[in-house]
């Protein structure tokens, strides 16, 4: 874990300046923090703060390959560990898109089981997570960026992944990361936490 993760939970966020840094963020996340439903870029909004300072930190300490965002996410852009406070502080309390990308959805049995044989421990039972322990909140989030990640950890080529899931989807063949995947991908967030369909960010209107 980068030393900046702790550093930057230990700071109280400052919302305002946390909106500023996000504009430069809104360029690929979209104003709302919803991503692509391609998986270009993933579904930020409503995600547990401390694995956003956990993955932002861990890019800044290039401890996570993530070229497309280094020009924009190094201290050099946006600051130091406060600036990395007010921008996850803001990010977290977006509401999450309602309807995210999902899977085909032609092998939902098979994803089902292997879901709870071996991500409920971590995701939870929802998909909600455990922010306490930096496991990310993968409900709402698009099938094809949990698609690409999944098979970048199984297959050993994320380098800041958690070693206990490198370890418990090694044997996991193409079918059933996609089937998983596809599962997950329908775990919906409860709806106090939801954006209505098409809602806009008043702050960027």
């Amino acid at each position: 874990m980068a030393p900046e993760t702790k550093e930057a939970l230990a700071l109280e966020p400052d919302l305002e300046n946390g909106l500023d840094i996000y504009e430069l963020c809104a360029a690929c996340h979209l104003d709302e923090g919803w991503g692509r439903p391609d998986g270009t870029f993933p579904q930020l909004s409503g995600q547990h703060r401390t694995v956003l300072i956990k993955q932002l930190a861990d890019i800044r300490a290039l401890n996570r390959d993530n070229p497309t965002m280094y020009p924009f996410a190094l201290p050099r852009s946006i600051g130091g560990p406060q600036s990395v406070s007010d921008v996850t502080a803001y990010i977290a309390k977006l509401p999450m898109n309602p309807e995210n990308g999902v899977g085909p959805g032609d092998d939902l049995v098979h994803g089902e089981q292997l879901y709870k044989d071996n991500c409920v421990k971590c995701h939870c039972g929802n998909g909600e997570g455990n922010a306490e322990n930096y496991y990310p909140r993968i409900q709402g989030q698009h099938y094809k960026y949990m698609l690409r990640q999944f098979e970048w950890i199984r297959d050993g080529k994320r380098r800041n992944a958690n070693p206990d899931m490198v370890e418990q989807i090694k044997g996991f063949s193409d079918r059933d990361m996609k089937a998983v995947v596809d599962y997950a991908s329908r775990l919906k967030p409860p709806p106090e936490d939801l954006g209505l369909p098409g809602w806009l960010n008043p702050d960027f209107n």
